[in-house]
C-alpha cells in the first residue's frame, strides 16, 4: 500500500508540474469571423495540436489542404486538430465557412 501511495503522490507531482505542460499544445480563436492570432509559429519537424476555438455563435471550419485537414467547429464550442511533423515552411489555411475574413498560417521553423 506505502508504494502505491508513493507511485500516486510522484505521478500527481508528474502531472500538476509546470514542467509537465505541454510545449506542443497552441491556441487558435475564432472571433467575428477571423483567426486569432494570424500566424502561428510552431516547431518544425514537431507534431502539435491545435485547440481552435470558436467564441462566434455560427460554425466555422478550420481548413487546410496542404495540411491535409478539415475540422467543423460549432460556434461557441473548441475543436482539436492535430498536425505535422511540417518541414520549415508556410502552411496556409482558411476558415472556409468564411474564406474572405477567416484567413491564417500555420509557420514551421
Amino acid at each position: 500500500m506505502r508504494q502505491f501511495l508513493a507511485l500516486f503522490a510522484l505521478a500527481a507531482v508528474v502531472i500538476l508540474s509546470p514542467a509537465a505542460a505541454r510545449a506542443d499544445d497552441y491556441v487558435l480563436t475564432i472571433k467575428d469571423h477571423k483567426f486569432t492570432p494570424t500566424e502561428l509559429k510552431v516547431p518544425a519537424n514537431t507534431r502539435v495540436i491545435i485547440t481552435v476555438v470558436n467564441e462566434d455563435t455560427t460554425p466555422e471550419e478550420f481548413e487546410s489542404n496542404i495540411l491535409k485537414v478539415e475540422k467543423v467547429i460549432p460556434g461557441k464550442s473548441r475543436g482539436t486538430v492535430r498536425i505535422g511533423p511540417l518541414k520549415p515552411g508556410r502552411y496556409p489555411f482558411v476558415g472556409e465557412f468564411h474564406e474572405a475574413t477567416a484567413k491564417g498560417v500555420v509557420i514551421a521553423e
